[in-house]
């Protein structure tokens, strides 16, 4: 069964302060089995245990209310409050608040790998793929002048 996704902003509008991409995420889908498949996927490979269905419906950390996910992101506020579209635009960038949070998908199944295995295409579509921060937060260091331009060469 494929994912059923209401895919209405572009991937691009859809990176979260922290690198995040949203777009991917299946916490947006407004299907609850989807949304359930994604809590499974997600307490059996990375032990979330506080998310239901319910609850991780999510609309995306730049979406305006508290339809999100995670709602105990530090990040999120953080950045609204500095008026940030990204993390990377800070000038405490990197901080405590977002290092967890910074990470790509093959960090993910690399550090990870005992335990995904067995994991599925259906699995890892739900709930890894959406993890590749990191790239985001380089390329808008790099779209800020705080990096060079040849490092988009290299991610």
């Amino acid at each position: 069964m494929k994912m059923v996704l209401r895919m209405v902003q572009s991937e691009e509008k859809m990176i979260g302060y922290c690198g995040y991409n949203c777009y991917l995420c299946a916490a947006r889908s407004d299907d609850l089995k989807t949304r359930k498949k994604l809590v499974n996927a997600w307490r059996k490979y990375l032990g979330h245990e506080s998310y239901t269905p319910e609850n991780v419906a999510c609309k995306g950390c730049k979406s305006k209310g508290d339809t999100i996910a995670d709602k105990q992101c530090k990040v999120r506020p953080c950045a609204q409050e500095k008026g940030l579209e990204s993390c990377s635009q800070c000038n405490e960038f990197p901080c405590q608040k977002i290092k967890k949070l910074m990470g790509t998908t093959t960090m993910i199944l690399a550090f990870l790998s005992p335990k995904l295995k067995n994991i599925t295409e259906e699995e890892f579509n739900l709930c890894i793929q959406q993890w590749n921060s990191t790239p985001n937060l380089v390329k808008n260091l790099v779209k800020e002048g705080k990096l060079p331009s040849f490092i988009l060469k290299r991610i």
